[in-house]
């Protein structure tokens, strides 16, 4: 089975590439989506559904947004969370598939100067997310926690560790958080099976970064040990991000595959 996350940078941009994806090069069993930027009516659902996904949508009007697409049928999905944090963008969706878990997640950009609202709304969002996370865990052997975390949490993981120094994405207080997220017993698959292996998921449009693998790993696949052992490869599928026509994300999908 495969799982993929991906940040699409608006849906309805990039539906025609990601459904010739989906036919022609990777047609994964779950693909968990991020920045959305439309809400539930204005999906293009219909081209997955063609495709025989099942669809659960928390969608914003213009801004972020998450959904998954399963080929396998959803138990359950949750898309608010009782908390003014986690629900005052739509940046969450936890859906149950099988035996696992899946929360979804679009982890706010942040800001690098530390003294900035949006600097410390990031910070509290991965307070209450690795809170909810740890209950999460107590009721759930098999949970997976992905998606855009919009940090790179080592050197490895941007293309010049010192030229990235003091920006956003690349802070030792963001860097801190999503290692107290790992802390609580979960596994980042992709650096977990390749520990010395550069895969960005991330290039800047503006400096054509892709051409020159200049690029971040900011999208995960954080897993639970019952679905870690499960995991037999991960990569990063560059198909989508190399297009020229139609305009692509500037996210590469991250494709997980478990042998179940």
């Amino acid at each position: 089975m495969k799982i993929a996350t991906f940040n699409v940078n608006s849906i309805r941009s990039r539906a025609d590439l990601i459904v010739r994806w989906l036919e022609e090069k990777n047609p994964v069993d779950i693909l968990c989506m991020q920045e959305l930027k439309c809400e539930e009516a204005q999906f293009p659902k219909a081209p997955f559904e063609k495709l025989g996904y099942h669809l659960a949508i928390n969608g914003e009007k213009r801004y972020n947004g998450v959904a998954v697409c399963s080929k396998l049928p959803i138990d359950r999905v949750k898309t608010l969370f009782d908390n003014d944090v986690l629900d005052r963008q739509k940046r969450l969706i936890e859906v149950q598939i099988d035996d696992m878990v899946i929360l979804n997640v679009y982890a706010p950009h942040g800001e690098s100067d530390e003294s900035d609202p949006k600097h410390f709304y990031k910070m509290a969002f991965y307070d209450v997310l690795t809170e909810y996370v740890k209950g999460l865990m107590t009721q759930h052997d098999k949970v997976i926690v992905l998606g855009d975390m919009n940090v790179a949490l080592e050197d490895i993981d941007v293309y010049d560790p010192v030229l990235f120094q003091g920006r956003v994405g690349f802070l030792e207080s963001e860097k801190q958080k999503l290692r107290a997220l790992l802390e609580i017993g979960l596994t980042d698959c992709c650096r977990h099976r390749y520990p010395d292996t550069k895969a960005f998921t991330w290039w800047d449009y503006r400096t054509a970064g892709i051409w020159r693998d200049e690029g971040m790993r900011i999208d995960y696949i954080l897993a639970t040990d019952a679905v870690v052992q499960e995991c037999v490869e991960i990569e990063v599928d560059l198909w989508t991000r190399r297009r020229r026509t139609p305009t692509p994300s500037d996210h590469a999908p991250l494709v997980g595959e478990l042998k179940r």
